[in-house]
C-alpha cells in the first residue's frame, strides 16, 4: 500500500494530505485532552502519552520500517552544532509545551484553547523576529495586535463552568504553550532538511520521556491507582496518534509544503476544535466569545494577506535564517 502511494501520488499531494492529517490530529488532541486531565493529572497524562508514543514509534521502526535506512535516534548527518537545535526542538516540544498545555486544559474548555492557538501562525513570526532577526511586515503586526486583542476578549468573556474553573488562567497557559509552538516550528523547519521526521519525532519522545518521568516522584503529583477506560484510551490516542503520527506528518510535510501555506492548514486547527468541542464535548460560545474568535482569525488572515512583502514576511519568518 505504502509503495502504491508512493509511486502513484505526488509528493506535493502527499505533503498536504499529511500536514492535513497532522492538523486533524492536533484539533482532535484538545478533546482527548480534557477527557484525560478528568482522571489523570496533566504530568502523569503527558507521561503516558511519551511513553505509548514511544512505544509506538520503537514498534514500527522493527516492523513496518525494518528495511528503512532512516535512523531511529543516531543520524550522522547531523553535525554537533545541530544536535543543540534538535534539543532546543525537543524542549519546546513535547516537553514546555505539554507541561503548559496539560495544565491549561484543566482550567479552560478545549474550544478556547483551539481559540487561542488559532494565534499559532503569528507567533511563528514573532519567534522568527527575535530568534533570526527578521523583519515582518506592518501588516503582519497588525494582525498580530488584532490576534492578541481576541484572545484577550475570549478569556475576559469566559463564563466560569465546572469544565473550565479559571479559564482566564488556563488561556494564559495556552499562549505560552503556543510560544512554544512557534519556536518548535522555527526550529523543525531549519531542520528538516537534514534530518529524517523518523528521527525528529524519535528524539521528541526520548526527550520527552526522561524529561517527564523525573517529574512523577514530586509530591505534589497524585499517581493514579486505577484507570478509567475512556481517559486511558484518550492518553493512548494521544501517544500514539497524536504525539508520534502527527508529529510524523508535520514532519515529513514540512520539507515540501511553503511555509504559507503550512500557515492556512494551521488555520483549520481552532475551525476544527470548536466543531469537536461542540459535538463531542457540548461545549458552547457566549456571543462575545464567538465576535472575539472572529476577531482572532481576522487578524490571522490579515497577516497572511497575500500581498507582496506581507507575504514574503510571512513566509520569510519560517523558512530563511538559521536559528
Amino acid at each position: 500500500m505504502i509503495r502504491w502511494i508512493e509511486t502513484h501520488v505526488s509528493l506535493s499531494v502527499r505533503a498536504g494530505l499529511a500536514l492535513f492529517g497532522a492538523v486533524l490530529l492536533w484539533s482532535s488532541s484538545f478533546i482527548a485532552l480534557k477527557v484525560a486531565v478528568a482522571a489523570f493529572d496533566p504530568m502523569v497524562m503527558v507521561f503516558g502519552r511519551m511513553v505509548s508514543s514511544l512505544a509506538a514509534l520503537v514498534l514500527l521502526r522493527f516492523t513496518v520500517w525494518r528495511r528503512s535506512a532512516a535512523p531511529l535516534l543516531l543520524d550522522r548527518r547531523v553535525t554537533r552544532r545541530e544536535w543543540k537545535y534538535v534539543i532546543l526542538l525537543a524542549l519546546c516540544e513535547p516537553c514546555f509545551y505539554f507541561v503548559f498545555e496539560g495544565h491549561a486544559m484543566v482550567y479552560t474548555t478545549a474550544s478556547q484553547a483551539g481559540m487561542v492557538v488559532a494565534a499559532l501562525p503569528l507567533a511563528v513570526v514573532v519567534a522568527a523576529w527575535l530568534a533570526l532577526g527578521e523583519r515582518p511586515h506592518p501588516r503582519v503586526w497588525a494582525g498580530f495586535a488584532l490576534a492578541v486583542i481576541g484572545v484577550v476578549w475570549l478569556s475576559a468573556g469566559a463564563e466560569v463552568t465546572e469544565s473550565a474553573p479559571n479559564p482566564v488562567f488556563g488561556n494564559i497557559l495556552e499562549a505560552l504553550a503556543m510560544l512554544c509552538g512557534a519556536f518548535y516550528v522555527i526550529c523543525a523547519k531549519q531542520l528538516s532538511s537534514r534530518c529524517s521526521p523518523v528521527f525528529i519525532t524519535a528524539v521528541q519522545s526520548v526527550v520527552g520521556f526522561f524529561f517527564f518521568l523525573p517529574l512523577l516522584a514530586l509530591p505534589m503529583i497524585p499517581l493514579p491507582d486505577h484507570f478509567p477506560l475512556l481517559p486511558t484510551l484518550a492518553v493512548i490516542y494521544l501517544g500514539v496518534g497524536v504525539t508520534m503520527l502527527s508529529f510524523l506528518l508535520y514532519n515529513f510535510a514540512v520539507r515540501t509544503v511553503p511555509a504559507s501555506r503550512t500557515g492556512a492548514f494551521l488555520n483549520l486547527v481552532p475551525v476544527l476544535t470548536l466543531l469537536m468541542g461542540m459535538v463531542c464535548l457540548g461545549e458552547r460560545l457566549t456571543p462575545g466569545q464567538w465576535a472575539a474568535s472572529a476577531l482572532v482569525l481576522g487578524g490571522v488572515v490579515l497577516s497572511q494577506w497575500k500581498t507582496g512583502r506581507a507575504t514574503e514576511a510571512v513566509d520569510g519568518g519560517m523558512e530563511r535564517g538559521s536559528v
